[in-house]
């Protein structure tokens, strides 16, 4: 083989890890790999998932890995209208915490005037009722953070602000602030277990949240529409888009999302506390999307690495907690930090400084092999 050939051959290597390094699925990758080997070595048996009876005597899947998949089911859908919120818009919703509240003190508002031995068909359409006044509420408030945003040109992370601030009060005003517990266990089917179903509820409806949204993204223009308002709003506007809609249209999303996220919560628990409930999951929802390499002020996204973002946020969440020696009200800020530095080896700017190293390098070897060879 010759010098050329090498120096190709070499220079073929370095373009395919190149765009495997590019890649936005990389970091979230490499960084579900490495809790998967730090957790296979400090504990075999993290991995372990059995068939056990549940309190209620049915049949259900433990372990961890379920547990990660479940409790990450609220953030994934989070992330996914997120990830759409920032493309659109350059900026991020920090009151879904809060909104989530108000979807489900809503859900409950409808749900406690129904006593527990009503028929199954009658509760069945109770509780779509719930849900779907849950929904509207939802996105009603999504639309106006949007409209705020679209309309009065308010920053983002500025016009969520109020419902961030307000929204858990808006939650107790709706239950004149009792805190409402129901005890027909029916209800808590849809964030647990359905008897006979070993799988967790929240993992099916996630599914097929992820479905339906990547429908509408095949099938419509949504993806183009919300990556070129948030590259040039105005290039957009000149090309027949109308941006404050646009906008409007993914807050709406994010709050149908939202309401989703509101209804699985309560139903975990079969009741609320208005200032716990999704608390903190905002920032866990941007996180998601920052780690998935989408960029925060806007444009271009990648809904797959969100989702797998959301998932890498939760199984960090849950490997912290695994270690006894590690306050619980310090996890925060050891998973801030762990995510804090996946971002910045994610972020463009580094990206470039190892792509340009690379090429330095690579060239560099060039030179010093052509000059072997004409010696």
């Amino acid at each position: 083989m010759t010098t050329d050939t090498k120096v190709q051959s070499k220079g073929s290597a370095g373009e395919f890890f190149g765009k495997i390094i590019r890649n936005q699925l990389f970091i979230p990758i490499v960084a579900l790999t490495l809790l998967v080997i730090f957790n296979l070595i400090s504990d075999p048996g993290f991995f372990k998932i059995a068939l056990e009876p549940s309190s209620t005597g049915n049949l259900i899947l433990s372990g961890n890995l379920i547990t990660i998949i479940d409790n990450a089911s609220e953030l994934v859908i989070l992330a996914i209208g997120m990830t759409l919120v920032t493309s659109a818009s350059g900026g991020q919703d920090i009151s879904v915490g809060a909104t989530i509240a108000i979807a489900g003190s809503t859900v409950l508002r409808i749900v406690k005037g129904y006593a527990p031995d009503i028929p199954g068909s009658q509760f069945a359409g109770m509780i779509i009722v719930s849900f779907l006044l849950c929904v509207v509420v939802s996105a009603l408030f999504g639309a106006f953070n949007g409209a705020l945003v679209a309309f009065f040109k308010i920053q983002p992370m500025v016009a969520t602000l109020i419902l961030f601030t307000a929204g858990r009060s808006i939650a107790a005003w709706i239950n004149n602030n009792d805190n409402i517990s129901i005890n027909d266990k029916r209800f808590g089917y849809f964030g647990n277990f359905i008897p006979g179903i070993p799988v967790p509820t929240p993992v099916f409806i996630t599914i097929f949240c992820i479905i339906v949204i990547a429908l509408v993204l095949k099938f419509t223009n949504l993806r183009l529409y919300s990556q070129s308002v948030g590259i040039n709003a105005s290039s957009s506007r000149l090309n027949g888009i109308n941006p404050k809609m646009i906008k409007l249209l993914t807050f709406v999303i994010l709050g149908v999302c939202v309401a989703v996220c509101g209804f699985i919560k309560v139903s975990r628990t079969s009741s609320i506390t208005y200032s716990v409930i999704a608390n903190n999951i905002e920032m866990d929802a941007i996180l998601a999307v920052a780690l998935g390499g989408n960029n925060l002020g806007g444009g271009k996204f990648n809904l797959t690495s969100s989702v797998l973002g959301a998932y890498v946020i939760q199984f960090l969440t849950t490997t912290l907690y695994k270690f006894k020696e590690i306050d619980s009200s310090s996890i925060s800020a050891y998973k801030a930090v762990v995510v804090i530095l996946l971002i910045i080896i994610s972020s463009p700017f580094v990206r470039k400084l190892i792509e340009d190293f690379k090429n330095k390098r690579e060239a560099a070897k060039a030179e010093a092999a052509v000059g072997k060879e004409k010696a």
